[in-house]
């Protein structure tokens, strides 16, 4: 007689904080639940963006809760790395090609997925497993922690009932103009808030961008260093931000109020 086949074991997503690359970082109490930070310190098998940062994730919640194996014991693999440059969101990737990467749930054990900031598979890579998850007989249980999508959105003013996070906008001047003004376009036809991202590095490219290329009377708002002492969020028309950038230039002394560096995440929203 064969041995029964093992229960399946549970995916879990589990969120991070937002301070990835950010100095000082958050004390992790303050931004996760304790109960997530329990789950996380329960688990040994990961799925993760970057082994390094994950470990260092795991250091941090060590601290509150005793993980259930040490570090070196932790079993940490990488997501194939095309899943960060072409994404994972469009369907071409199926549950036998990752059956590999969540082995350790179809042995019996959870499994949790990491991402370097934020909620695994939201802006993210990471879908594809959960839907291979889902098509495999794996439960899939999401722990609460920040979305900075969301934060941003509440924080902007602008139409929450109806909203697309439409991810990074084009590098190339004349392409991101364009797509710019496709995006205002369909938020002032339908109401529909936009928001996107770029890599921090950029951030002050991205914020000229849309003021020279956004209608006057457009809101604007910026998110910055969410959940972090140094928290900023923005929201007015595109006329106030030139009025003000225009004046802090003319006056260096002035205080220009909202402090866009090109070190800390943003999210960037426009709307009606």
């Amino acid at each position: 007689m064969n041995p029964p086949a093992p229960a399946r074991g549970r995916l879990f997503l589990v969120p991070g904080p937002l301070d990835f690359g950010c100095e000082p970082q958050a004390a992790l109490d303050t931004v996760l639940p304790a109960a997530t930070m329990a789950q996380a310190a329960r688990l040994v098998h990961w799925l993760c963006e970057n082994a390094k940062s994950a470990r260092a994730y795991l250091k941090r919640i060590d601290a509150l809760h005793p993980l259930a194996a040490p570090l070196g014991a932790q079993h940490i693999v990488e997501l194939p790395r095309e899943m960060h440059k072409k994404g994972d969101h469009d369907g071409r990737v199926d549950a036998r090609t990752l059956a590999p990467l969540l082995a350790p749930a179809l042995d019996g054990h959870d499994l949790g997925l990491l991402s370097e900031a934020g909620m695994p598979a939201v802006a993210d890579p990471g879908a594809s497993v959960v839907r291979a998850a889902h098509d495999l007989g794996i439960a899939v249980f999401v722990l609460v922690g920040p979305t900075s999508l969301l934060l941003a959105l509440a924080a902007s003013g602008l139409n929450g009932q109806n909203f697309a996070f439409v991810g990074y906008l084009p590098q190339e001047p004349t392409a991101r103009a364009l797509r710019i003004r496709q995006l205002e376009a369909l938020a002032q036809k339908t109401g529909q808030t936009q928001l996107f991202i770029e890599t921090p590095y950029r951030n002050d490219v991205l914020l000229k961008a849309l003021l020279s290329t956004l209608q006057p009377a457009t809101r604007l708002a910026v998110s910055v260093g969410l959940t972090l002492a140094r928290a900023q969020s923005k929201s007015t028309s595109v006329r106030q931000w030139q009025l003000e950038r225009a004046q802090c230039a003319a006056d260096t002394a002035a205080d220009p109020g909202f402090n866009l560096d090109n070190r800390t995440p943003a999210v960037f929203a426009i709307g009606p």
